[in-house]
C-alpha cells in the first residue's frame, strides 16, 4: 500500500477538516471572550486550507 501524491493530499484535507471542527467548537463552547472569535476564525482557516489541498488533488 504506497501513499502516492493524491492519497497525502486526501488524509491531509481530512486532518485539516477535523482540526477545524475542533477549533471552532473550542471557540463556540470554551471561550466565551475574544479568544473565542480567534480560535473559530483560525479554524475557518484551516477548513479554507483544507478546501486547497481537496482542489490540489489530480493536478499536483
Amino acid at each position: 500500500m504506497g501513499m502516492n501524491k493524491n492519497t497525502v493530499l486526501a488524509w491531509a484535507t481530512w486532518i485539516m477538516i477535523f482540526v477545524g471542527i475542533g477549533m471552532i467548537a473550542l471557540g463556540a463552547f470554551k471561550y466565551d471572550e475574544v479568544a473565542g472569535w480567534g480560535f473559530a476564525a483560525v479554524g475557518i482557516g484551516f477548513f479554507a486550507v483544507a478546501w486547497v489541498f481537496n482542489a490540489l488533488k489530480g493536478r499536483v
